[in-house]
């Protein structure tokens, strides 16, 4: 070896330079860093993002409960998995707060390793540990350096069944909500009575198929200062707008999207 970095392309996609077996220049053994635990970190090579589907449940964890699943199980892989200085487990980062008994499509979730798996291996051993509820659709590796997976989500999109309004009447209201600059309403956070403006939140509002029920795509979008737009909100608000008591049947979160998503649709 002379001591230049080699390129190592052992997964789909995951290239990483370095000097190995931490040979450095003309053969000098570089010093890892020790943290303040006093243990050596341990260093991302590669970044697995996770799409994953959940079927409704009454039960359905979600939270730190959810979290602490998630984690226990990727733990049980068998991956190696990269460890946050002062951490001791591994963790794994979704896109959004995940809601309770929603049924999810494809939702993101990052997993981060200290050596290059194979595409087909990752999925064998996550596949094996799913918690109860889950499935791994699909995984495709991502640059290790690029921003926290939470904040590139800019958008998501729901199916909601809705009974309470003729599809036409429906479509009315969805045309006027998007015609409108702003979206006045009031959420409630305990004791406390919050006024909000829904309309920068609310990206689109399709009626997909006139029922009954009714369904809807709804599209809103996450802000990083306005906050995120709710499905039920915007039942609410399209209520309002045809003049009638809508009632949701069923909601679906078919899918989170990254600004990058976004984007490659616009273009």
């Amino acid at each position: 070896m002379d001591g230049r970095p080699e390129r190592v392309t052992d997964a789909p996609g995951a290239v990483s330079t370095g000097v190995v077996s931490g040979a450095v220049g003309t053969g000098a053994v570089a010093t890892p860093a020790v943290d303040s635990t006093g243990s050596t970190p341990s260093v991302a090579r590669q970044r697995w993002r996770l799409v994953l589907a959940r079927s409704a449940s009454a039960d359905a964890r979600s939270g730190r409960e959810l979290t602490e699943a998630w984690e226990a199980a990727i733990e049980a892989s068998g991956l190696p998995l990269h460890r946050a200085p002062g951490r001791p487990k591994a963790r794994i980062h979704f896109g959004a707060p995940v809601p309770a008994v929603m049924a999810l499509d494809h939702e993101l979730a990052d997993v981060v390793l200290t050596e290059l798996v194979p595409r087909w291996r990752a999925r064998e051993l996550l596949e094996a540990v799913v918690p109860v509820g889950w499935r791994l659709i699909d995984l495709y590796d991502v640059w290790p350096g690029e921003p926290p997976l939470p904040g590139q989500i800019a958008a998501a999109d729901y199916r909601i069944d809705v009974d309470g309004v003729d599809a036409a009447e429906l479509r009315t209201a969805a045309s006027r909500l998007l015609a409108v600059r702003s979206l006045p309403r009031v959420r409630f956070k305990g004791s406390e009575t919050v006024r909000y403006d829904l309309r920068p939140l609310l990206a689109d509002v399709t009626v997909l198929a006139d029922g009954p029920p009714s369904v809807i795509r709804v599209r809103t979008r996450f802000d990083p200062t306005l906050g995120t737009g709710r499905p039920e909100e915007v039942v609410a608000a399209l209520g309002d707008a045809s003049r009638s008591a809508l009632e949701i049947k069923n909601v679906v979160r078919e899918r989170i999207l990254t600004a990058a998503d976004l984007d490659e649709r616009l273009g």
